[in-house]
C-alpha cells in the first residue's frame, strides 16, 4: 500500500513540473511573435535640436527644483501608472517639457495638471502620448 501511495504522489509531483514547463514553454513562445517595438519617430524627434531632450536640462537650482517638485506630485500620486511616474520631466530655464507614454488620456490630463500647478500653465509644453495597454 505504502508502494502505490509513493507512486502516487511521484506521478502528482510529475504531473505539476510538466504543466509548469508547458506554460512557461507557450509564454516563451508568444512573447517571441510579438514584434519589437519601433521607436523610429520618437528617436528622428529626439534628434532634433529644437526639442527638448533630458541631457539638455540645465543644472541650475531653480530647473533642478522645479523638475525635482513636479516629479515629486506626480510620484506621490499612486492613482497614476507607472508609465507616467517615468515620463521625462525636463526644465530649461523655468519651461517645462513632458515627455513619454501614459496609459489614458485621464493620466495625461492628470500630469499636465500637476506640472502646471507647479510651473504655470503658460510654462508647460506636453509632448506626453497615451499608449494604452495592448
Amino acid at each position: 500500500m505504502k508502494h502505490v501511495l509513493k507512486i502516487a504522489f511521484h506521478m502528482g509531483v510529475l504531473a505539476c513540473l510538466l504543466t509548469l514547463a508547458s506554460a512557461l514553454l507557450s509564454a516563451q513562445d508568444s512573447s517571441a511573435q510579438q514584434p519589437a517595438p519601433d521607436n523610429t519617430k520618437m528617436n528622428q524627434r529626439d534628434k532634433n535640436k529644437a526639442e527638448p531632450t533630458a541631457d539638455q536640462q540645465k543644472e541650475n537650482q531653480p530647473d533642478r527644483e522645479l523638475a525635482r517638485q513636479i516629479r515629486r506630485s506626480i510620484v506621490q500620486d499612486k492613482s497614476l501608472s507607472s508609465f507616467a511616474h517615468n515620463v521625462k520631466i525636463i526644465a530649461q530655464n523655468g519651461v517645462v517639457t513632458l515627455k513619454g507614454p501614459v496609459r489614458s488620456d485621464e493620466e495625461k490630463t492628470a500630469v499636465e495638471a500637476k506640472a502646471s500647478e507647479i510651473a504655470g500653465a503658460d510654462k508647460v509644453t506636453s509632448q506626453l502620448e497615451v499608449k494604452p495597454k495592448q
